[in-house]
């Protein structure tokens, strides 16, 4: 007999094909899953990691993206974090890293980019990841262009370094890379100053409309460019986070031009939910089963 979760995963990828247009029926196997950063349960996690990716499965996601820091995912060893995904019948195509310039209690933190990347490249390849995240840069990381171009040449060496395993290194952006230096936006300082090949980004579609920016045209610009992306929705009203389908953004659209932008997986995130965490991933899971992925 047919579980209630296998049914789910395997209507999921009955429904994949109708993802994005008609043509894209032989879409790559990647593109069957529909994914949850898992920043969004995130004090579930730290509470109960294997009762929250059970949860997490429950509801019908067939893949998670977690964060790693000193050796460990969302709290739980690598041999943990395997197991509960084998468990769930879930996989891990990425996760997100920190750069690491900025020191805590005067120290360079372990798991990041710039400490100890070669570990967490072991780890990544253990668990079978394909990406690897700068998920995020702190107010102090981030400087003047000429940083940027230096965060630019870190990333060239911290995607050949994955390449190696066989992993695509990714940049995942917020709103402040589009803010204008000297007349250029950081974010194209990233984009021209990194190698195609080995620094990818994974597209925030909240952050990218918040900053006042056209996903699709940075799409067009860079083509190839964006495996990964963020299903975050912006509220009508407040422009805060809200869950996919209840806010602004236009999904339908820009997931038509999903061949474009090259991507592989996305993934449901909502920073800061209005109440039970489990009640806002249910709802954009939902909205994008019935309404996304049935054309």
């Amino acid at each position: 007999m047919t579980s209630r979760r296998e049914f789910l995963k395997t209507s999921s990828i009955f429904c994949a094909g109708a993802l994005v247009a008609p043509q894209l029926l032989s879409c790559i196997a990647e593109k069957h899953y529909i994914g949850l950063q898992l920043y969004t349960v995130r004090d579930y996690m730290e509470k109960d990691p294997a009762a929250t990716m059970a949860k997490v499965a429950d509801i019908g996601y067939t893949s998670v993206e977690g964060t790693y820091a000193a050796g460990k995912y969302n709290t739980a060893s690598v041999a943990e974090f395997k197991k509960m995904l084998k468990q769930n019948g879930l996989i891990m195509p990425s996760c997100h890293y920190r750069l690491g310039e900025e020191q805590v209690n005067g120290q360079t933190p372990a798991g990041t980019i710039l400490n100890g990347w070669e570990k967490a490249v072991e780890d990544a390849a253990e668990v079978g990841q394909k990406y690897m995240v700068c998920a995020y840069l702190s107010e102090s990381e981030r400087g003047n262009l000429d940083h940027y171009k230096k965060l630019a040449d870190e990333f060239n060496k911290a995607g050949e370094l994955a390449k190696k395993s066989g992993i695509q290194f990714c940049y995942h952006n917020h709103d402040f890379e589009f803010v204008q230096q000297e007349g250029k936006y950081p974010y194209d300082v990233l984009l021209a100053n990194t190698d195609k090949n080995l620094v990818k980004m994974e597209m925030d579609l909240y952050w990218v409309t918040r900053a006042g920016q056209d996903p699709i045209a940075l799409f067009d610009a860079n083509p190839g460019r964006f495996p990964l992306w963020h299903m975050k929705d912006m509220d009508k009203t407040t422009k805060e986070f809200t869950e996919v389908g209840r806010g602004v953004i236009d999904f339908k659209k820009i997931l038509s031009h999903a061949s474009t932008a090259g991507m592989k997986y996305f993934f449901v995130e909502e920073d800061k939910c209005p109440g039970d965490p489990y009640d806002s991933i249910k709802y954009s899971y939902n909205y994008i089963q019935n309404n996304l992925l049935k054309g």
